[in-house]
């Protein structure tokens, strides 16, 4: 069975998640890596999207908060917040062998989502933040993004089609960390200083 996400009222299974690692410059500054010459991207798989936070799959997991959009026909048409975790050790060990990502990154549950809204304002308004146990740890939008929404659209045409309903995050800024059970994360999206949506789990 797929799994899905909610968009309003409205149910939709997206065929892939598409993200982009390494899109704020403070991120990237936070975890010893280097700014690439073009975009990064990676994919997770449908069997990855949940609608519940865990906070260990063999490893603790490490949270990254995300301004995530839903694709369809040919433009990003809802907005909603997403977590996108990493088994942080496993990844390290990978990279330090130039070995591939996806099993730190395309875990079953490894791309959590709250609820979508339709996409009814200029993407430059809008924002994201994430708090854990009633402290925001995490707060940006597309302004500080090294690649804007649009960027990202444009290039992610140029080596892969888009189906209807696949989901594209955009990338973390810095303040991620570690999952604890028991952890109380709340996310939200604005525009304009205006809520737009938001969602709010307890890590098992």
């Amino acid at each position: 069975m797929l799994n899905s996400v909610m968009i309003g009222e409205r149910e939709i299974t997206p065929s892939k998640v598409v993200c982009v690692g390494r899109n704020y410059v403070e991120h990237i500054a936070e975890l010893g890596n280097e700014v690439g010459d073009e975009m990064v991207v990676f994919f997770k798989p449908n069997s990855a999207i949940s609608a519940e936070l865990t906070a260990t799959h063999h490893e603790p997991l490490s949270y990254e908060g995300e301004l995530c959009f839903v694709y369809e026909g040919g433009r990003f048409t809802a907005v909603g917040f997403g977590l996108d975790l990493t088994k942080r050790q496993l990844q390290s060990q990978l990279k330090a062998k130039s070995l591939p990502w996806e099993r730190a990154k395309a875990f079953d549950g490894a791309a959590v989502f709250g609820p979508f809204v339709e996409l009814c304002h200029a993407i430059e308004l809008l924002s994201f933040s994430l708090s854990i146990n009633g402290s925001q740890v995490q707060q940006a939008g597309p302004e500080r993004m090294i690649y804007k929404p649009d960027v990202i659209l444009a290039g992610l045409a140029e080596f892969v089609s888009l189906q209807d309903g696949d989901i594209v995050m955009t990338g973390t800024p810095k303040g991620v960390g570690i999952i604890h059970p028991g952890d109380r994360f709340s996310g939200s999206v604005y525009a304009d200083n205006k809520t737009l949506t938001s969602v709010s789990w307890v890590a098992k």
